[in-house]
């Protein structure tokens, strides 16, 4: 079955608490990012909101690192009981470390990368990993244009993931909307990361029912 997972920067964040609830019987977990204004080219959502959504939903929290230096954050979103941490592979020369602390709290670990970053770059890591996160839009910034060539690395993570035998999941944000979900869900992508695509979709109750049973 497929995951919608929400991204919050594209909801409403003045009316945080109903736009989580009105979305909420539609999804399956709740995507955070975190960004620094230097790795990304914005500044958004801290540990306070994290907290705040906490306090909102029951359902899964993936806080994703667009941040330098992730590791200044991992231990401190492990206290605050996040679900998965996502790290981008271009932020840390310890990516294999970050990955085993998270782990050994049992939390889910997600490795990610840029569209530019070639899919080589995580090889060292793919079977140590939850999962692995495809960037369809350079990140930043809700509402960009799906980036096409993604296709091709999603649908090669699960021709590996088929002929190695490894269990990883495949999640694949940005741009993603009702006009190219079929074509993002053939090439292999098995949790959905979507802003607009949920909180500004007036069809979100028949797209959940078509992917989520």
């Amino acid at each position: 079955m497929i995951k919608f997972s929400a991204s919050i920067l594209a909801a409403d964040l003045s009316d945080l608490k109903s736009e989580i609830k009105r979305v909420e019987p539609y999804i399956d977990e709740i995507h955070l990012d975190i960004m620094d204004g230097h790795f990304v080219p914005n500044l958004t959502f801290a540990y306070p909101i994290l907290d705040a959504v906490k306090k909102c939903t029951k359902l899964p929290i993936d806080a994703h690192l667009m941040v330098t230096n992730p590791e200044f954050h991992v231990e401190k979103l492990v206290k605050l009981g996040v679900d998965r941490i996502t790290i981008h592979v271009e932020t840390t020369n310890h990516i294999n470390k970050l990955i085993s602390q998270i782990k050994e709290n049992n939390i889910e670990a997600f490795v990610t990368l840029n569209p530019g970053t070639p899919l080589y770059s995580i090889e060292e890591v793919i079977s140590d990993v939850d999962g692995i996160l495809i960037m369809s839009v350079n990140p930043g910034f809700s509402g960009q244009k799906f980036i096409a060539k993604s296709l091709e690395k999603i649908k090669k993570l699960k021709e590996w993931k088929t002929k190695f035998g490894m269990d990883y999941m495949i999640a694949v944000d940005g741009g993603i909307n009702e006009d190219n979900i079929q074509t993002v869900v053939n090439a292999g992508a098995e949790i959905l990361i979507m802003g607009y695509g949920i909180f500004r979709n007036d069809n979100l109750e028949n797209l959940s029912k078509t992917f989520r049973t």
